[in-house]
């Protein structure tokens, strides 16, 4: 471990499948049997947003059923062995990498448990359903609230912060991704450009991206990252 000052790990919905979250977008694209585009857009909020509200609010109270696997416990043990910088970049809007002890994390697609005012921009840990009629406990205002959920055709959370990450690491894992969602499918490509980190690639099968990494294995992760977390940890 004493080689590596810097890690970032990108964590995508393989990590979070194993716990009993299914990942959604299913092989003929849709999400629980509902399109993207009416589920997963700006504009289908200001088409329907009782819909959109449905949707996410099941998701929401799913998360209430599921527990974090030991990928996730793994990867806060880590955090809290590791006396370098580490921050976990995550495309999952679920909180189990917080609920199994990792406080360094990023949630670049939003979190499910945050809703979102869109007249004042104020931002509310949210437990319960979210109506259109709910009110911001900020201003006040009535159905103005949103999930915080990064949506197609937004940008994502805190690139910069990403970006700036990405460039000063030296070891770059990546977990339970597809390598087809951009800008994350691009991290690998943006770290081995900087030419200083050792990539490694933890997924239940090869990715899109899987020749970009120096080090590639496949399996499930509740098994791939407790180990692979031990070897860096050393004896």
């Amino acid at each position: 471990m004493a080689k590596y000052r810097s890690i970032v790990v990108l964590t995508g919905a393989g990590i979070s499948a194993e716990s009993g979250i299914p990942t959604f977008r299913g092989a003929d694209g849709l999400w629980e049997g509902h399109r993207i585009e009416d589920v997963a857009t700006p504009e289908a909020f200001a088409r329907n947003p009782r819909l959109v509200h449905q949707f996410y609010n099941m998701r929401r109270a799913a998360l209430k059923t599921v527990e974090p696997n030991p990928a996730h416990k793994a990867l806060a043990r880590l955090e809290q062995a590791f006396d370098g910088e580490m921050l976990i970049v995550t495309q999952n809007v679920d909180d189990l990498h917080e609920r199994a002890g990792s406080k360094n994390v990023l949630h670049m697609h939003g979190e499910l448990r945050k809703a979102w005012c869109l007249g004042c921009d104020g931002r509310t840990r949210w437990e319960e359903d979210i109506h259109e009629t709910s009110r911001c406990p900020h201003c006040a205002r009535e159905g103005r609230l949103r999930p915080d959920i990064v949506w197609f055709g937004e940008i994502p959370y805190q690139m910069d912060r990403i970006d700036e990450a990405l460039s000063g690491c030296d070891l770059f894992v990546s977990i339970g991704t597809s390598g087809n969602v951009y800008p994350a499918a691009g991290f690998v490509a943006l770290v081995r450009h900087f030419g200083r980190a050792h990539t490694v690639e933890l997924n239940l099968d090869p990715s899109e991206c899987s020749r970009m990494f120096h080090e590639t294995r496949h399996g499930p992760a509740s098994q791939l990252v407790p180990a692979f977390v031990e070897e860096v940890l050393g004896p």
